[in-house]
C-alpha cells in the first residue's frame, strides 16, 4: 500500500558503489514477501478486526524496529527536525494503509494492488497545483492511460462494480500525498525517525479505535463489516503467531526495499517495482482462486506502464512501502 527511506545527499556521497542487479533482485524478493503478507492478512480478516490487527502488528513492529536498530542496522531514531512534517507524513501514511487494508476482505489482491499503484498518477496530478513543478503533456497522457487501466480493473457502471473498490484508490491518493510530503518536507529526516513516526501513529489510531468501534458503530455495519467496524476479538496463540509473522515480513521487506534503493538508481528500479502487480495476481489466484480476467490484466498493464513512464520521466520512482 508504500516509499523507500530517503537518502540525504551526504549519505549518497559516501555510499557504496551501485549494485543494480543485486538491488533489483532484492526489490523483487521484498515485493514477493509483501504480496504473501497481504494474502495472509486477507486470510486473517475473518478472525481479527482491522484495528486489532494494526495495533498488535504495530506494537510488534515497534519492538522489532528497536531490536533491528540496535543489533543490525545501527540506526536509531532521532528527534525530528520538523515535528509537524513528520507527524503529517505519519498521519497520511497511516490513513493510506488503513484504506488499503480495509478493502482486503472484500476485494481480490489484484484489485487492491491495481488501485494502490495508481499513486504515481495522483502524484502527477497533485504536482499541477504545486509551485516549481512542471507537468508536460507526456506525463498527462500517461495519467490518462493509467486511469483508463483503472476503469478496466474496477469496471464502474457494471454489475460487478463494488463501491468498496474505491478504498484502494483512496489509499493511492493518500500515498501520493505522502510522496510529496516526504520529498518536500522530510528529505533530511533520519529514516528510523520516519519509520518510528508511522508506527507511533498506527498505535495512536488503533488503540482508541479498538475501544470505540464496538460502542459507536451501528449494529448493522458491525454485523456486515466486522473486520472494519469490529473491536477486540478473542484470539489464540496461533493467530497471535501469524500476526507476528506479518510483522516480521513487513519489517524485513521494508528493510530490503531501503537497501535496494540505496544501492541502485531509482530510475533503473522503477520497472521492477511494478512486479508487485504480477505477484498479487498470482498469489491471489493460487491462494484464493481469484485469477484476474482479461480486461483486468490489460488494465493492470496500462497502470504499470503509465507508472513506469512517469517514474522514468521524473528520474525517480515511488515504491509502495508498507508500514
Amino acid at each position: 500500500m508504500t516509499s523507500a527511506a530517503p537518502v540525504s545527499p551526504a549519505q549518497a556521497a559516501v555510499g557504496p558503489k551501485d549494485r543494480p542487479a543485486w538491488s533489483a533482485g532484492l526489490l523483487i524478493a521484498a515485493l514477493l514477501v509483501l504480496s504473501v503478507q497481504d494474502a495472509l492478512i486477507k486470510h486473517l480478516s475473518d478472525a481479527v478486526s482491522l484495528w486489532q490487527f494494526q495495533l498488535l502488528r504495530s506494537v510488534m513492529n515497534l519492538g522489532l524496529l528497536a531490536l533491528a536498530g540496535a543489533l543490525v542496522l545501527s540506526a536509531r531514531a532521532t528527534w525530528p527536525l520538523s515535528l509537524r512534517a513528520v507527524a503529517l507524513r505519519s498521519v497520511v501514511l497511516t490513513t493510506t494503509m488503513c484504506l488499503f487494508f480495509a478493502g482486503i476482505p472484500f476485494l481480490t489482491l489484484s484489485e487492491i494492488a491495481a488501485g494502490l499503484y495508481c499513486f504515481p498518477l495522483f502524484v502527477t496530478l497533485m504536482n499541477l497545483f504545486l509551485p516549481g513543478e512542471h507537468v508536460g503533456w507526456r506525463r498527462l497522457s500517461a495519467v490518462a492511460v493509467g486511469f483508463a487501466g483503472t476503469l478496466l480493473v474496477l469496471k464502474p457502471g457494471t454489475e460487478s462494480f463494488e463501491w468498496v473498490a474505491l478504498l484502494p484508490l483512496g489509499a493511492a491518493v493518500c500515498y501520493a500525498a505522502n510522496v510529496l510530503i516526504t520529498r518536500r518536507l522530510c528529505r533530511q529526516e533520519h529514516p528510523a525517525t520516519l519509520a518510528l513516526g508511522v508506527v507511533v501513529a498506527f498505535v495512536g489510531l488503533s488503540l482508541p479505535m479498538v475501544v470505540i468501534m464496538p460502542l459507536a458503530a451501528p449494529p448493522g455495519l458491525a454485523a456486515a463489516w466486522p473486520y472494519v467496524f469490529g473491536g477486540w476479538q478473542e484470539m489464540g496463540l496461533v493467530l497471535l503467531g501469524l500476526i507476528f509473522v506479518c510483522a516480521l515480513m513487513n519489517l524485513g521487506a521494508n528493510v530490503a526495499l531501503s537497501f535496494a534503493y540505496q544501492n541502485a538508481e531509482s530510475s533503473w528500479l522503477a520497472p521492477f517495482d511494478y512486479v508487485y502487480l504480477v505477484f498479487a495476481a498470482v498469489v491471489g489466484g493460487v491462494v484464493f482462486g481469484d485469477w484476474p480476467e482479461g480486461f483486468a490484466i490489460l488494465g493492470m498493464s496500462l497502470i504499470a506502464g503509465a507508472g513506469v513512464f512517469i517514474a522514468l520521466r521524473e528520474g525517480r520512482s515511488y515504491p509502495a512501502k508498507r508500514v
